[in-house]
């Protein structure tokens, strides 16, 4: 604890330059800093401190960038006097960021936690993310796409399958915007076979919206996010959406990585292994996240 604390203390010290701020929608705040020799991996998370706020309180955040960025951001919900507070250093009132100059000194300590390294191992992977368990698959997914996508790099990942099941979207929009922009980066590239993804609104509708829905479903973007997948309604039905994956992939070992509540984990693990099929050859390996 002792030497924890005082690598904790040193680290403190070291120059944090916050380089980009933005607000995005529900009450959410993107941070994005360079520090002189960090490094992280997919799946991590850090500690920051504002000394301005206080010298005692570190707040763990998960990391949305990718390592291959040029930078490490987190995305913060804003749900309480510290994290309210921070936005206020940094976004004045709201409405636009303060200068890059005038912004809070921050101390940010890691990155910690297991690396999602297990993700790049298998040539399919089902991502799934419930809830604010949908956060560290900003990194992974962005990660993939870049290694898609640079010269003379045979990604072990072909084909993702990525589910996000939550009760509203509004939390995080920012999430939305990310698929968006894989979605236009794909459409450039012509590059869209890796990534296959489904979003499931377990609630927060009603007959009013129900309708909304029934009159844009001809429209080529999905009306709740803007993506071009349209969103599904309820909750996923995972033995036919695991028996649909084992067909398509026979002769396959096949990743599956969730992050959310422990009952949910439960569920997945049982199915995982009630399809994982000697027959065709297809092995489903469990995998719960601890981001």
């Amino acid at each position: 604890m002792f030497i924890e604390r005082s690598i904790r203390f040193y680290r403190s010290f070291q120059q944090v330059k916050i380089v980009k701020v933005v607000n995005h929608p529900s009450k959410v705040i993107e941070i994005q800093m360079k520090k002189a020799g960090f490094h992280h991996e997919a799946g991590q998370y850090i500690f920051i401190k504002c000394p301005k706020l206080s010298h005692l309180e570190w707040h763990p955040f998960t990391l949305t960038s990718a390592p291959e960025d040029d930078f490490f951001s987190v995305h913060i919900r804003i749900a309480g006097d510290w994290t309210g507070g921070l936005a206020k250093l940094c976004s004045g009132d709201g409405k636009e960021t303060r200068r890059l100059t005038d912004m809070p000194r921050l101390a940010v300590d890691g990155a910690f936690g297991t690396a999602s390294s297990d993700v790049f191992k298998y040539p399919i992977c089902m991502c799934i993310g419930a809830g604010i368990g949908v956060t560290p698959f900003a990194s992974v997914l962005k990660s993939i796409w870049y290694q898609h996508n640079q010269d003379n790099v045979n990604p072990v990942v072909k084909k993702v399958y990525f589910f996000w099941i939550c009760p509203d979207t509004n939390a995080f929009e920012w999430f939305t915007d990310l698929l968006q922009y894989l979605e236009e980066r794909m459409a450039e590239t012509g590059n869209g076979d890796f990534l296959e993804y489904n979003i499931y609104l377990t609630r927060g509708w009603g007959p009013n919206m129900a309708r909304t829905i029934v009159l844009h479903e001809d429209e080529e973007d999905d009306i709740i996010t803007g993506c071009k997948q349209k969103t599904r309604y309820g909750r996923p039905e995972w033995n036919g959406i695991f028996s649909n994956i084992a067909r398509a992939h026979p002769s396959t070992k096949i990743g599956v990585f969730f992050c959310g509540p422990a009952v949910l984990s439960h569920q997945l693990h049982k199915v995982a292994n009630a399809h994982s099929n000697a027959l065709l050859g297809v092995k489903f390996y469990y995998n719960k996240e601890n981001f």
